[in-house]
């Protein structure tokens, strides 16, 4: 485990270079990221605001809920940029210079060392987020223990995601559509997903699963979860965790090196 974080922190520091010589790109990125934020957190104030609640949440939930998505969404982006850049490393073929290395390869192909960006992004959005949960006034002990049990499960989700998204890049070398494609699907949760109706909710919930990774921990907060549908999240978790690293094995099996 010592010698795997020592890796990360060399990955980490030598992205951080790599991010640096580009000063000006840097500013318009984060300039980016914050009308983005900006402009959604006005939508959904307004939605609120106009309605009083928004599908029997208090404008304070809602945030609750807006900004655990943020911190969610930001915590998989600075973890898993690397997942970003994968394609040029199969179709280059310096995928077989990672694959020979004496560490695990996902060490290099999915975390491949934090983003600097994200987080410094991340930092605001956990103190608006601590600020509406106090708000809110339900937290207990018992309550974040479990909400924060439940984001561990999305991340766990999240990393199932980005492997999925691996493993189809070393088949059919495509990832940036793949990996939108996840980025657009996580947004239809930035809201309580109780706003669709059936069938869509179960869909966003079981089947994608964005549900249970960007509403199951408020509801959990809120007391609205009981424990058959914890329980089923957390298997759901595992599952899929389970299935992204069989088809990532399944994937390397195939793997012939595009680039040579």
């Amino acid at each position: 485990m010592k010698r795997y974080l020592k890796l990360y922190w060399l990955f980490s520091v030598q992205s951080l270079k790599v991010v640096w010589q580009h000063k000006t790109g840097v500013l318009f990125f984060m300039f980016g990221k914050l009308i983005r934020f900006l402009m959604f957190l006005f939508f959904v104030m307004i939605l609120v605001k106009n309605t009083k609640t928004l599908v029997g949440y208090t404008f304070n939930e809602t945030l609750v809920f807006y900004f655990t998505f943020n911190v969610i969404d930001t915590l998989t982006q600075m973890l898993f940029r690397e997942v970003y850049r994968f394609r040029w490393l199969v179709t280059s073929g310096e995928l077989d210079g990672v694959l020979v290395r004496p560490y695990h390869p996902f060490i290099r192909v999915l975390l491949g060392g934090l983003d600097i960006l994200d987080l410094l992004m991340l930092g605001p959005y956990l103190a608006l987020l601590t600020y509406f949960l106090l708000q809110i006034g339900l937290t207990t002990s018992y309550n974040l223990s479990l909400y924060l049990l439940l984001v561990v499960n999305s991340l766990i989700i999240a990393t199932a995601f980005h492997i999925v998204v691996l493993a189809l890049g070393v088949l059919t070398t495509e990832v940036d559509h793949t990996i939108m494609i996840y980025r657009d699907l996580s947004k239809l949760a930035v809201v309580p997903v109780d706003i669709y109706r059936e069938p869509i909710r179960s869909l966003v919930t079981f089947v994608l699963p964005i549900g249970i990774m960007m509403t199951y921990p408020v509801k959990g907060l809120l007391n609205m979860l009981n424990w058959n549908l914890i329980i089923v999240s957390l298997v759901l978790g595992l599952a899929s965790l389970l299935f992204s690293l069989w088809l990532w094995g399944r994937a390397l099996k195939k793997y012939q090196s595009w680039g040579s």
